[in-house]
């Protein structure tokens, strides 16, 4: 009950209300107005008794020093105020403690969809083969062992191994590879994965909650139930800001003798200016980011970030464009040119449903070639095909498909196939009538802005690192084209979380930026997470604390310039508050100031916080400063 009535009164209406009571209270008698309560007991009311019920919740269940808080010492210099009748003093603090924590409470709030999102994408059911008969059944009913066929565009349901078939699977939601992976009979399948094309039979291996897609909904819900690190600044003071001004009142009143004394002491070295000092700043600074096209859900992120020395990168999505394109073509017969092998090869992958020839033929559709119809198709799934264009027999596919139909491949091509591979790209093989003529190779592209946008961390002294699930060698080509120096490949999504907590015992805070759902638990599990909203997943949006709602890297070295200034606006905001305390406490000393002109004098030092925020919102953080 207390707590339903302690959120109704710290609610944005109820805290407007204190306000209008607290303007009310000093205008009125300076109007000649007479009323029989004074306004400023409803601010007393409406957001006193919050902040009394706050520092007497942290005093019974807090443990040691925790006890002792800002809101402890406010309420107070409130009681003080109101027992020597001074109400608007008492109102005052009170209200600015209460837009303090409404400032505070809006920039820390965070969505709480993307695990929702998350299960969703777990399958309801699989198709079971009993007796020789397809049985469908829900996901939770299938058992260790069962055998289950999964036809082409469907999701696998729990973690298996084939034993008949062969096909493409599309696992980037688990590993964020950019290329489906061929799979054979003998290979492990992961649950929440594509089957791109063909019809597989698997034994399933792990089913419930052992199933990879299981493992990673737990890992992130796990790391969302942690608990968030930084306390408030004001509370990490008030340890030592209640004893003080406990003593310096004390010693006020036995040195002057004066009750009005000791309670202007209490009143003005009231830290409202040093509680909005955080959240001031950082409603200003995300107020920023959003004009930019950045979406931060979480101050203490903003926060962090300015402390931030090692970003982490996944590739697929974050450093790439997550689109395959036509790389090289390579020819090895002289009566054949680049543009005829392409419009060959799209001709005779015109009818195939493997995603490499789906971008083959769309590079040559790009180009605005005329492709023919394939006379004759024939396609083995994970393998390649076989069709027939201008009378011409065409294999297309990989070396081991080309291989089982008698192509052999000279020196010379294999080790240009060997350079390919190394740079991490897809190959296609193409022969005819039993000799390679070419090879097309496709790879994911860089985004235009990743190499600058290294560069910019780099000269900012922000070390970087590449966590992909791609194989070993497309990651390091990758990483030299950008300007990477760290490199660690073929991470499922547990191994990028656990890379993440080892970077964070090596260096500290750390940084993810990341757009699939298997970067989920990396993102959460990071000190401060940043995802790709344009192309990104809805998990991973969720699960960032901030977004990139353009796609664009080159707003990451904007972000990193904003945080620091943030972080700088607090801490010199932080000291211009405590500098306007300790001269206000001197001026009650020395009988210049009462419990009324001290509200106002330390009210004024809110002011220049809320003035200094503001500055921060019109400053440009877009443009990298040139030493």
């Amino acid at each position: 009950m207390l707590e339903k009535i302690n959120h109704v009164l710290s609610g944005l209406v109820m805290t407007c209300i204190s306000g209008c009571c607290v303007l009310l209270s000093f205008l009125l008698p300076r109007l000649g107005i007479m009323v029989p309560v004074d306004p400023a007991w409803f601010a007393v009311i409406i957001s006193g008794l919050p902040l009394v019920y706050l520092a007497l919740w942290r005093l019974i269940h807090l443990k040691g020093i925790s006890k002792i808080s800002s809101a402890l010492l406010i309420s107070i210099a409130m009681v003080a105020a109101i027992l020597i009748g001074d109400l608007f003093a008492a109102g005052e603090v009170a209200f600015i403690m209460a837009i303090g924590a409404l400032l505070e409470d809006y920039t820390v709030a965070r969505a709480q969809r993307g695990m929702k999102n998350l299960l969703a994408l777990a399958p309801i059911q699989g198709r079971k083969i009993e007796n020789q008969k397809e049985v469908m059944i829900p996901v939770e009913a299938i058992q260790k062992g069962d055998c289950l066929r999964i036809l082409s565009g469907e999701t696998i349901p729990v973690d298996g191994k084939i034993f008949l078939g062969n096909s493409s699977v599309d696992q980037s939601v688990m590993t964020g590879e950019s290329l489906p992976v061929d799979k054979k009979e003998g290979d492990f399948v992961f649950s929440d994965t594509v089957n791109c094309f063909g019809a597989i039979d698997i034994i399933a291996t792990k089913v419930g909650e052992d199933t990879s897609l299981q493992k990673l909904i737990r890992m992130v819900q796990e790391a969302d139930e942690k608990p968030a690190q930084i306390q408030r600044i004001a509370d990490r003071c008030a340890s030592w800001l209640v004893p003080a001004a406990l003593l310096i009142a004390i010693a006020a009143y036995v040195v002057t003798g004066q009750y009005v004394t000791a309670v202007t002491v209490l009143v003005v070295f009231c830290p409202c200016a040093l509680v909005l000092a955080t959240p001031t700043a950082m409603v200003a600074a995300i107020g920023q980011a959003t004009k930019h096209g950045v979406m931060i859900k979480s101050a203490e992120a903003l926060e962090k970030l300015g402390n931030i020395r090692t970003i982490a990168f996944d590739k697929t999505g974050t450093l790439t464009t997550g689109k395959l394109s036509v790389s090289d073509i390579v020819v090895f017969t002289e009566n054949l040119s680049k543009t005829e092998l392409l419009q060959l090869v799209a001709s005779a992958e015109k009818k195939s449903e493997h995603p490499l020839a789906k971008a083959i033929v769309q590079y040559a559709k790009e180009r605005e070639l005329l492709l023919q119809e394939p006379a004759a198709f024939q396609m083995e799934a994970g393998k390649g095909i076989l069709a027939s264009v201008s009378g011409k027999q065409l294999l297309c596919g990989s070396l081991f498909y080309l291989t089982e139909h008698g192509v052999t491949l000279q020196a010379e091509m294999k080790e240009k196939l060997s350079a390919l591979q190394n740079q991490g790209k897809a190959s296609v093989l193409v022969a005819q009538d039993g000799i390679c003529i070419g090879i097309l190779a496709l790879s994911d592209t860089p985004r235009k802005e990743a190499k600058e946008v290294i560069g910019q961390l780099k000269r900012m002294d922000v070390q970087t690192e590449l966590l992909s699930g791609d194989h070993g060698r497309t990651a390091r080509h990758f990483a030299e084209q950008v300007g990477v120096e760290t490199v660690c490949a073929e991470l499922l999504p547990e191994e990028k979380s656990n890379h993440i907590a080892r970077l964070q015992k090596r260096d500290g805070m750390v940084c993810m930026v990341g757009d699939g759902v298997n970067d989920a638990p990396a993102l959460k599990n990071a000190d401060v997470s940043i995802a790709m909203g344009g192309m990104g997943s809805d998990i991973a949006v969720e699960a960032a604390d901030i977004v990139l709602m353009k796609d664009d890297l080159s707003q990451l070295p904007y972000l990193k310039r904003l945080a620091n200034a943030t972080r700088k606006t607090i801490y010199f905001s932080i000291a211009l508050s405590m500098t306007i305390n300790f001269i206000a406490i001197f001026l009650s000393l020395k009988g210049l100031l009462n419990p009324t002109t001290g509200a106002l004098v330390h009210n004024a030092g809110s002011c220049f916080v809320v003035l200094i925020a503001a500055l921060l919102y019109d400053r440009d953080f877009t443009i990298e400063k040139k030493n």
